[in-house]
């Protein structure tokens, strides 16, 4: 009887437990998982597949910023080939960008960049075919096809031929085959006519304007000119605008050689404004004027010419007025620091040129 009282208590008080439970709603929270790792991370710490992430916020550009980007905007390059020379006329190549110092318009300025002769050459040859170098010209035709093929890279340089009389002639445009230069040097017609050749000069730096690389305008003449409607100051200007460097290999004491047995000739009015010409253009683009008398001098000019080339330092400045205005000239002024007996040949001055 005992027992079975007892046994419906139980009964009563395990119902009465089941029953609670259910009408509270509350149910026991799960125990924590312990995290499982793959390849060490937390795979609860590994981002949701579904989830996008909030970006970045771009940062407000400070003053300083947006002044710098209007200067990386609005400054053009100027790019300044440089040779330097010991005192024997031999190439000085172990400077680096610390040893120049760069002056614009009088004022210390930075230097951006520093290379060296890899840079690309974009040459044109203007051979004088005017009647007045009729002596010099298979001297011409010959100075014409050594210097192309020994300063021509085929992987790398261009090369066009211009020739020049009353009129200017594209006779060979822009290509780095230096047979079709030679060819075209070959094709020439006797030297005839007046000589145009500061307009010639004009014409040649306007074509080598869109070419990319190191712009350089060889002359072969003698530097006469009869009939040009440009001025010599206009000249200079149209090289400096276009950034062209220009070498002169002049035919007068090869023309007078020839005539006299002697390098020196008349001294007139009319060869004075030519070498005067000839030197004022050349130094004014960082180039220079080569006067031979003979096959070995020839050889001596256009290998020089070539080496010279070969070995420039070439630098990069960029002007940091934002406000220069389009065609203004500044001066440039440069110079290799603790150094003596030197010569240093680049150009004299850019045009401002904002585009």
């Amino acid at each position: 009887m005992i027992y079975r009282i007892l046994f419906l208590f139980l009964v009563c008080f395990a119902f009465f437990a089941v029953n609670s439970s259910a009408q509270s709603g509350r149910k026991k929270p799960s125990p924590t998982p312990t995290p499982k790792t793959i390849n060490g991370p937390s795979v609860n710490n590994l981002p949701s597949q579904t989830a996008t992430p909030n970006p970045t916020p771009t940062p407000r550009p400070t003053a300083k910023d947006e002044t710098d980007e209007i200067i990386k905007v609005d400054s053009v390059l100027v790019p300044i080939p440089v040779s330097v020379l010991d005192r024997e006329g031999r190439a000085v190549t172990n400077l680096k960008l610390e040893d120049f110092e760069l002056k614009i318009d009088g004022k210390v300025v930075p230097i951006s960049d520093m290379t060296r002769s890899e840079t690309p050459i974009r040459l044109a040859m203007l051979f004088d075919n005017s009647s007045s170098v009729l002596i010099a010209r298979e001297f011409e035709k010959e100075a014409a096809v050594r210097f192309f093929r020994r300063v021509i890279r085929p992987e790398k340089d261009k090369a066009a031929l211009f020739s020049v009389a009353t009129v200017t002639q594209l006779e060979q445009s822009l290509t780095s085959d230096v047979g079709s230069l030679t060819r075209m040097i070959d094709l020439f017609p006797p030297p005839e006519g007046a000589t145009a050749l500061l307009d010639g000069i004009v014409k040649v730096a306007e074509y080598l304007r869109s070419a990319n690389g190191r712009r350089v305008i060889v002359i072969v003449s003698d530097g006469d000119d009869t009939t040009s409607d440009g001025t010599l100051a206009e000249t200079v200007k149209s090289l400096q605008v276009n950034d062209c460097q220009v070498y002169v290999v002049k035919t007068t004491d090869f023309e007078n050689f020839k005539r006299t047995g002697t390098r020196v000739g008349s001294a007139n009015t009319r060869f004075l404004d030519a070498e005067r010409r000839m030197s004022e253009i050349a130094a004014q683009t960082g180039g220079a004027v080569y006067s031979p008398i003979d096959e070995k001098e020839i050889k001596d000019a256009f290998d020089r010419i070539s080496a010279e080339l070969s070995q420039q330092y070439i630098l990069s400045y960029y002007p940091e007025e934002a406000a220069e205005k389009s065609g203004e000239f500044r001066t440039i002024s440069l110079a290799v620091k603790g150094k003596q007996n030197l010569t240093i040949r680049a150009r004299k001055g850019y045009y401002v040129d904002r585009k």
